[in-house]
């Protein structure tokens, strides 16, 4: 047998600095949002009380951030893009004592291996600002001009000598969708500055100075949460504090994305806290429903190492379960002090449970049922009294191995109770209707729309203003025709509509939302998969609907015809759930026939 050729080993040598300055880079800086934040920080670390941040085409041909910081002494500028070069650290022992929001020591540096920069700056009492431009980490020229006090950093042309890199960035508008969630999540993390967001010359945000935890949560999350939050304050027992706000359960989200944290002024993603938040919350929201909150932690800084990731994003925190504790409590008996908050999903100790009913067809095991017995007869008074005037049952055929089923009447108007030959059965409207048009839009693509004779005004957050901008095709599909109309208000000239139901407005807040982190999370399929998901949840019948049995039968016929019909939503939730008749038998004590 012929041995295998074997390829001579090349020696080690080291890399030249400008390969390892690009290595630097690219574990600093991802993307143009990546830029911003890090630029943002500085400014903040030079005490800016105003903060301007511009793009252009995203942030992938420019990106400026401009502060009324105390600016950078001429003789330093060329020391601020070398790197491991730092005003940040006080001594040896300084990094067991970040009190700034560096510091990796390669933020600017690394900016400045991967682009055309130009850094201006004039610090407090200087006659004039001092510049230098950088191109590809090398100092190409020095300029002195005149400009009010503060730093202005000019980045072009992100990635010019990296392509590999440049080519995984996304469109313009989808570079710009995180741009804007980076600034928000920044001034969420420090209100104390006013944050300008400005691209292609046009404002999309303005958050201005506060020192409010609400009034910030407010203006970066939209206006519904005006009235509908819980302040949240408890020291720390070896010092310091945890503060913010979080949303009461009425008003949640889909995923985990509108959650903030930060810890001594930087904004920062932590597992620990973020559960701990999480499990303040069961009994008040559903397990595919997250909270909504902004938590800020003031901490010694002894207790934290910045340095565990290149972007500072993540950070360790010296017994952080036992803060996640401090946290979990101080959350849930903020709940407790606002009981008004528990209006919907909340669950009592004395409930009527019923034993996990058998699912058609071998779904997953549903919530077991939970009804607070105090509130039933009141319930059903209530939301049943003007839906039983009508006692027609509707009587849905058997079709394609499905069961007849008798619609009997809605409960809670969310349920429907019918009878098959051999049970008892429960239907979630909204998750049948959503399941159809779900099917209708991956099938034709699009929803049917109607025109609104008075056109409807919503107000958009800046993020969702840049999701709508992005997914603009997406919406139209959607069958939502939406227009600036100054400002952050927006119109809406018609509405999705679907078997002559239509769609509410407030319903697109919450889609745009959504499509920004990519669709429903819990449809494991591809973007348009998730995206048709979105769509069908807000353009389906709604959990508190009032609708008719003939209108509920008209969604099962259309469900009976589907050519691959699932007794689950597009999320995985049941639609169907059978009582079967000897399981009712058995609760009675009865023999079985």
């Amino acid at each position: 047998m012929t041995p295998p050729t074997q390829r001579p080993t090349p020696g080690i040598r080291r890399l030249d600095p400008a390969t390892i300055a690009r290595i630097a880079a690219g574990e600093v800086v991802e993307r143009p949002a990546s830029v911003v934040k890090e630029l943002v920080e500085n400014a903040y670390d030079a005490g800016a009380t105003e903060v301007g941040v511009a793009i252009w085409q995203g942030g992938l041909t420019r990106i400026s951030v401009l502060d009324n910081g105390s600016g950078i002494p001429a003789d330093e500028l060329g020391l601020a893009v070398e790197r491991h070069a730092t005003s940040k650290l006080s001594g040896p022992g300084g990094l067991e004592r970040i009190a700034t929001l560096g510091f990796r020591g390669e933020a600017l540096a690394s900016i400045a291996a991967v682009s055309r920069l130009t850094l201006r700056s004039r610090p407090t009492g200087a006659e004039a600002a001092h510049g230098i431009r950088v191109e590809g980490g090398h100092i190409e020229g020095e300029f002195i001009e005149g400009a009010p006090p503060g730093t202005t950093v000019d980045v072009a042309d992100l990635f010019f000598n990296t392509p590999a890199r440049r080519k995984f960035l996304h469109a313009p508008a989808a570079e710009q969708v995180e741009v804007t969630g980076a600034v928000g999540a920044l001034y969420l993390a420090h209100p104390g500055a006013t944050l300008v967001l400005e691209s292609e010359g046009r404002e999309v945000a303005r958050y201005p100075r506060t020192s409010s935890a609400s009034d910030a949560a407010v203006r970066v999350l939209g206006a519904e949460l005006v009235g509908q939050m819980v302040e949240v304050e408890v020291p720390i027992p070896d010092g310091g504090r945890i503060s913010g706000v979080v949303g009461r359960p009425a008003i949640s989200r889909g995923t985990s994305r509108s959650v903030f944290f930060s810890v001594n002024g930087r904004s920062v993603a932590s597992r620990v806290l973020a559960q701990a938040l999480r499990r303040a919350f069961d009994d008040y929201l559903p397990r595919t429903r997250y909270p909504v909150g902004v938590i800020a932690v003031e901490i010694d800084p002894a207790r934290i190492d910045v340095n565990v990731h290149p972007t500072k994003r993540e950070i360790r925190i010296t017994r952080e379960r036992e803060l996640g504790e401090i946290l979990r409590a101080a959350v849930r008996s903020a709940l407790q002090r606002a009981p008004q908050a528990v209006d919907r999903g909340a669950r009592s100790s004395r409930s009527l449970r019923l034993d996990p009913p058998e699912l058609q067809s071998g779904g997953p095991t549903p919530p077991t049922l939970s009804v607070p017995l105090a509130a039933l007869p009141i319930a059903i008074a209530r939301r049943q009294e003007h839906l039983l005037a009508d006692r027609t049952p509707r009587l849905v055929g058997a079709a394609g191995g499905h069961p007849r089923l008798l619609l009997l009447a809605p409960i809670f108007s969310l349920y429907w109770l019918a009878a098959s030959d051999d049970a008892l059965v429960l239907v979630d409207q909204h998750a049948a209707s959503e399941r159809v048009v779900y099917e209708a839009l991956r099938r034709d693509g699009r929803l049917a729309r109607q025109s609104l004779v008075s056109p409807i005004l919503l107000t958009l957050t800046a993020r969702q203003a840049a999701v709508l901008s992005e997914r603009r095709a997406e919406i139209g599909s959607a069958g939502f025709t939406v227009e600036p109309f100054g400002g952050d208000s927006y119109r809406i000239a018609s509405l999705p509509v679907y078997r002559g139901r239509l769609a509410r407005a407030d319903m697109l807040p919450a889609l745009l939302d959504e499509l920004a982190d990519g669709g429903r999370p819990t449809v494991p399929n591809g973007l348009v998969e998730r995206t048709a998901a979105s769509i069908a949840c807000h353009a389906a019948v709604r959990a508190g609907d009032t609708i008719s049995a003939e209108e509920m039968g008209r969604i099962l016929d259309a469900l009976y015809r589907l050519p691959d019909a699932s007794y689950a939503c597009p999320h995985g939730r049941p639609i169907l759930v059978r009582l079967p008749r000897g399981r009712l038998d058995r609760w009675f004590l009865r023999s079985p026939e």
